[in-house]
């Protein structure tokens, strides 16, 4: 039996593909058989808030050993959590040193995020085995730290090579759950078409803003699927109509059933929901979030409408008028993009979990 500690501070979905992958290939993920796993990372989904992560909801239902860690960051504005989290930094690296001597794990893989780098740091120090995956079409900070402690880095997309020593990298893809990955390809646009807005399994403010002001129109032809996060799920409860379904969060199980039932998606531009539009071919409007560090959202939209799945609206010129704009365009157009947008990165993509389990 081998001890694996996964550690991320948002990667819940491609964390999860690769546990699917590791009990698929003969062990339970609670490490009864081949894998006793583990997850390191934060238990609350923002600072000061009562949400917990995806991770901290999910992976104990599925054997899991999850393990908070008590870990500070560096934030880019000032708040009345930013001292307070400066403060916790050094006691994450104390935290991580007895949690991973507690587990003696084989090796961590890591997913990249603040809470991250401390077990990266201190596993190594440990002689622990260090492998570190990069889901975006650039760089995430932790991940570009943690860089000089690991053994090898595994890489999404080919792109991110120039910000890692080249020696150490090998390209994987991005680990799609398999039930998104066994998704099927739609024919036709559904009667009435549906769409799908979602900001992430935390939800998105900004979206949510937009989406109040365009929704009047929004129903008047669309089916629509609303997922806006707990924190912004109040605003949005209380409007009744038979064409709208509001959740504040949505296992990762089940989203491959919204997949099936949405025509097209809006969304934020993080690299496990451009994976998982290539995957199931869904065209959508992408809105990245404008302050990554090294603008990896951007990257990522950018890389999907390249491949003429997606068209990427700038959070700066995003309104009302704006978002039912481009989502009439993308429904213009839904039969031409979904019958020849470049399926390259989706097939690299469906196999990436597999690629990194025979990695570990």
């Amino acid at each position: 039996m081998k001890k694996i500690v996964l550690t991320g501070g948002h990667a819940g979905t491609t964390a999860l593909a690769v546990i699917e992958e590791l009990v698929s290939q003969g062990g339970s993920a609670g490490g009864r058989d081949k894998w006793d796993i583990y997850w390191i990372g934060p238990k609350r989904a923002f600072e000061g808030a009562r949400f917990k992560t995806l991770e901290a909801k999910i992976f104990p239902k599925m054997g899991v050993a999850f393990h908070p860690i008590v870990a500070g960051r560096l934030q880019r504005r000032f708040s009345i959590h930013t001292i307070p989290s400066i403060i916790r930094i050094p006691f994450g690296f104390i935290h991580a040193l007895i949690l991973l001597i507690r587990i003696k794990p084989k090796v961590v893989l890591s997913f990249g995020g603040f809470a991250a780098f401390p077990v990266v740091v201190v596993g190594s120090i440990l002689g622990i085995k260090i492998i570190i995956h990069e889901q975006t079409v650039a760089v995430g900070l932790a991940n570009k730290a943690s860089a000089v402690f690991a053994d090898k880095i595994a890489l999404a997309r080919q792109e991110s090579k120039e910000f890692f020593p080249v020696k150490k990298t090998v390209v994987v893809g991005n680990p799609v759950m398999a039930s998104v990955v066994n998704v099927k390809h739609k024919d036709q646009v559904g009667n009435p078409p549906t769409l799908l807005i979602m900001g992430g399994s935390r939800g998105s403010e900004p979206i949510n803003v937009v989406v109040t002001e365009a929704l009047p129109q929004l129903l008047r032809k669309y089916n629509v699927i609303h997922l806006t996060g707990e924190k912004g799920f109040t605003s949005f409860s209380e409007t009744k109509r038979k064409n709208y379904r509001v959740y504040d969060f949505v296992e990762p199980s089940a989203i491959a059933e919204l997949y099936r039932q949405a025509d097209v998606v809006v969304a934020r531009a993080g690299a496990n929901t451009v994976s998982e539009i290539m995957v199931v071919g869904l065209p959508a409007v992408l809105i990245p979030i404008p302050w990554a560090r090294f603008d990896e959202q951007t990257k990522n939209a950018q890389a999907a409408e390249v491949a003429k799945i997606a068209i990427v609206l700038p959070q700066e010129m995003l309104t009302g008028e704006s978002l039912t704009a481009k989502i009439a365009e993308v429904f213009g157009n839904w039969e031409k993009m979904t019958k020849s947008y470049d399926r390259t990165l989706a097939k690299k993509d469906a196999t990436a979990a597999k690629a990194l389990v025979e990695l570990l």
